[in-house]
Formats: structure tokens, C-alpha cells, sequence
């Protein structure tokens, strides 16, 4: 299972319909940080998935089409370093 990182942006007039379809689904809503408090309407989580597909797919619809979803990693010291080596 892959981890993806998804970033929701909406506007201050669609802050309230994008919360309240979250709330419908309440471990989801918890899995999200919000910044809409300090008037950047945007709120990122991370979603563990078998592909960037089914992480949308956990999103409520008003959020899916708008949302960027983005696979992500954890990269190790001796990766790193196998990376200067090679580049």
C-alpha cells in the first residue's frame, strides 16, 4: 500500500459545504489539517492507498476532482548518499 499526500484548496464560499461533507465521514476529517481559521482556505493529509485512484476515491466527490494527490516516501540516510553517488 502506497501513502499519498492530498492537498484540498477551496474557497472561503465553499469552506462549509467541503466541512460538512468531510463530517460525514469523521475519521477522515480527523486525518486532515486545516489553515481556513487564517483565511488560506486549504487542508492537507496524508492517505495510505493500493493507487493515487483509490485515494481519490476516499474523498468526498467535492473535494475529488479539486484535490492534488501526491505519492509519497520516506527516504533513508544510505539513500540519500547512493543518490550523491550516482547523480
Amino acid at each position: 500500500m502506497a501513502r499519498y499526500h492530498v492537498e484540498s484548496r477551496h474557497t472561503k464560499r465553499d469552506c462549509m459545504r467541503d466541512f460538512d461533507e468531510l463530517a460525514k465521514n469523521p475519521a477522515l476529517l480527523r486525518r486532515f489539517e486545516w489553515a481556513c481559521a487564517n483565511g488560506y482556505h486549504m487542508g492537507w493529509a496524508f492517505l495510505e492507498a493500493d493507487s493515487e485512484d483509490a485515494a481519490r476515491k476516499m474523498l468526498p466527490t467535492a473535494l475529488r476532482e479539486k484535490a492534488r494527490i501526491t505519492e509519497v516516501c520516506n527516504v533513508s540516510a544510505s539513500e540519500v548518499k547512493s543518490w550523491h553517488e550516482s547523480w
